[in-house]
This record gives C-alpha cells, structure tokens and sequence, in this order.
C-alpha cells in the first residue's frame, strides 16, 4: 500500500451463541483487533481505525458451517466513493456451535490521505438465507502532525497475536507508531522521547514509568517510528496506559490513554 491510499480490510471469526435474525451488533471502535475501547473519531494520518461488531442470527448449515459475504466501502464527505471492495465470499465452520460472529474492519490511513469527514460501510449477506445487514461508522482524518498511532496490544514481541482478554500471569506487548516528527539538520535523526506510565483504577501511577529516546540509527525514509513496551500481568485490575511522545526538536508533546483490565485465570 502507498502512503497515499487508505486500504480497508475485513475479516471474521468465532463466538458463542446468540439467538435471533441477522443483525451487526456491539458496533465500537477499538485499539487494534479486539483491543481496548476507542472512543475518539479523529486519526491522523498514518493510523489505523479499528471497529469490531457481532453477526448475530446466521444462519448454520448441515455441516456446521455458515456462508457469507462481506463488502466495505469509503466515502468522503461529499458521498464521493474513495475506496470499494465487492463482496468476497467466505465460509467459516463454527466449531462451538451458536450462530454468531464476531468481525472487524481496519482501516489503514496513508501518510498523505486528504484531511477531512469519512464514511465506512460494511454489509455482510447471510448466503443461504438471502438477507443483509449494514452499518456505517464515521471517522475523521486530522493534518498532517506530531503525534502517537497504530495502537494494539498483543501476547507477542513481534505483535502478530492479538490479546484479546489479558490474563494474570501473562505477558503483554503495548505496540505503537510515531508519526510527524522533525530531524535535526546536521545528522538528519529525530530526537523522539517516550514514556509509559500505568495507572490504577483510582488514577494512581503504579511503579516507575518506563521511558526511551529514538535518536540515532534512523533511515532516512522513515516516516512512522514503530515501538513497543512490555508488561508483565502479576495482578487483576482495572488500569490504565498512559503513552507520553514528546518531539524535543520542536518540543511538542502528545499523549494516549487506553484502558485494559487483567482478569484472574482460573
């Protein structure tokens, strides 16, 4: 993909059961796949907009199998169709049993994509029954700046496996991007400070922040600085992550929250 497309991808996999017609329930935004909750609708340039969903009410063939399609489509502002896919067919056994579907569609926004108002819709039709259903979300693209994208957390350093429910005793990977920020002109390197800091569920800092500098060993062709932090899950709770950039070229700051809650594995 170039800097200067937003691609969109769609995928589906499996849940428990749920009765009912064909429906796209629990509709919300997310911090990477089934990650934490995503309530802003501006991005910047650079990110990746995340929104999960349940099919519910599919219909189940003989062989434990349900047949659907899934089309997505992008429009500006002006109704101005920027990105289609037709429908693709797929087929998913469900193993469990039930007749839902958890999905998602991640939205991949270029580096250069046009600032403004956007609309993703998805339809998914129920190939045996005949029936669709559709939702829109809406989204915003901000300007070009400095400021911290593409978060995820996952159960890996290489971030390829998602964590969907993170457990007590587990390992968690905190995954990000850096976009927008300056280089110096003699060595042409960014000057990048960031920082981690874990609250409680009373807003407390739990321990000492974690924290680095990017300032050397980048090539000139990077645009988005990938980085990660790691966590070990010793306790349940409900905390919070708080993810701190600062540009100390330009000495602008930016700063993410995201919720997460480690449960007990019994």
């Amino acid at each position: 993909m170039s800097a200067s497309t937003l691609a969109v991808l769609a995928a589906l996999a499996l849940a428990p059961e749920q009765q009912g017609g064909l429906k796209l329930e629990n509709v919300r935004g997310t911090h990477g796949l089934q990650g934490p909750p995503r309530t802003e609708k501006k991005v910047l340039p650079g990110d990746t907009v995340f929104v999960c969903f349940d099919i519910d009410g599919i219909t189940v063939g003989p062989d434990g199998k349900v047949k659907y399609s899934v089309a997505t489509e992008v429009t500006d502002a002006k109704g101005k169709t920027i990105f289609k896919q037709e429908p693709r067919d797929l087929e998913v056994p469900l193993s469990l049993g039930g007749n839902r579907v958890p999905g998602f569609s991640q939205i991949d926004c270029g580096l250069e994509q046009p600032p403004g108002k956007y609309t993703l819709k998805l339809t998914v039709t129920d190939r045996a029954a005949n029936k669709s259903a559709t939702f829109t979300h809406d989204f915003e693209i901000a300007e070009r700046g400095f400021g911290l994208v593409r978060f995820s957390t996952t159960r890996d350093k290489d971030g390829l496996v998602p964590s969907n429910v993170p457990g007590v005793g587990e390992m968690l990977w905190l995954q990000f991007g850096v976009v927008g920020f300056e280089r110096d002109k003699a060595g042409k390197q960014p000057s990048v400070a960031v920082e981690l800091q874990v609250l409680d569920g009373d807003g407390k800092p739990v321990g000492k922040p974690q924290s680095g500098v990017i300032n050397k060993d980048v090539p000139d062709n990077v645009a988005a600085l990938p980085l990660q932090f790691w966590l070990s899950l010793n306790r349940p709770g409900k905390f919070t992550l708080v993810v701190t950039a600062t540009d100390q070229l330009t000495k602008k700051t930016t700063k993410t929250t995201l919720p997460f809650t480690v449960v007990e594995l019994k």
